[in-house]
């Protein structure tokens, strides 16, 4: 599968799961703490919104953080997301990307997209109960990029993601990496 096709299907799948989200589900607890259902899908649109235009060349306008979805959430992902897949194609990976303040090589920028929205697709699913769409085949390429783009600094209390959660080696893709990312893999979001 090549870089592209692996961000769409992601992207497509995370999509799913967003427009799967019912108006009972949105003060729903996730894995992360720091969001329930509602933030956390704000949260994805916000950053798919960044990551779009830094890909396209062009500064993000506004703080991610403070993004509320409207009246379609999942109609704002989608063209986000293929605001960002058609960014990668037209541009290329050899290159800065935008950031918000900063800019990042562009393979760093890709594979940071790749594992939020890989990511926070799982916690989505989690939390909501809707099956959990991603394949091991593209869990395993994500797990890959993810080792070598998330550094020590980065992890620990306050910090993005948590330490890496032990499990068995031979577990199914999508579970080392969610554990990879800090979370228990078998965990369901705390009780609201």
């Amino acid at each position: 599968m090549n870089d592209i096709d692996l961000l769409a299907g992601i992207l497509s799948r995370t999509g799913d799961l967003v427009e799967g989200v019912r108006p009972d589900q949105l003060s729903l607890p996730t894995t992360c703490a720091a969001y329930d259902v509602e933030a956390l899908r704000n949260h994805l649109v916000g950053w798919l919104r960044v990551f779009e235009a830094g890909c396209g060349d062009r500064p993000y306008e506004g703080d991610p953080a403070e993004h509320v979805c409207g009246s379609d959430p999942a109609g704002e992902f989608r063209a986000a997301a293929a605001g960002l897949v058609a960014g990668w194609r037209n541009h290329g990976f050899d290159r800065q990307v935008r950031v918000m303040k900063g800019e990042l090589p562009g393979p760093m920028v890709f594979n940071m997209a790749l594992m939020e929205y890989l990511g926070h697709g799982w916690d989505l699913a989690v939390a909501t109960g809707q099956p959990v769409p991603f394949t091991d085949e593209e869990a395993a390429q994500v797990l890959e990029r993810a080792r070598v783009t998330l550094p020590p600094q980065f992890r620990g209390e306050g910090k993005a993601f948590g330490e890496i959660v032990p499990v068995a080696e031979d577990a199914p893709a999508l579970d080392r990496f969610v554990a990879f990312l800090g979370r228990d893999p078998g965990a369901a979001p705390a009780s609201a």
